[in-house]
This record gives C-alpha cells, structure tokens and sequence, in this order.
C-alpha cells in the first residue's frame, strides 16, 4: 500500500514538472514541437504514467 501512494505522488510530481515546463515555453516554441498550448496538461499526464 506504502508504495502504491509513492508510486501516485512520484507520478504526480513528474506531471507537475512536465506542465511547468512546458508552459515555461513560448507559443512558438511549442509550435515547433508541434504542442499546442491547450496541449499541455494532456501531453503532462500521458508523460507521467
């Protein structure tokens, strides 16, 4: 069970990584890579499974 809630909060701190950075980026900059703004919470879960 311990690990179960490590595992969730761990998951959790990437998703939240990955959001800020990505929303550090300019709209150009996430055009590049082909992300749209509105993207990015979607794009941030599916990296932090």
């Amino acid at each position: 069970m311990f690990n179960t809630v490590v595992r969730k909060y761990n998951s959790w701190v990437n998703y939240r990584r990955t959001v800020e950075e990505l929303s550090r980026l300019s709209n150009r900059e996430l055009s590049d890579l082909g992300i749209g703004r509105g993207d990015i919470e979607f794009i941030a879960r599916r990296a932090s499974r």
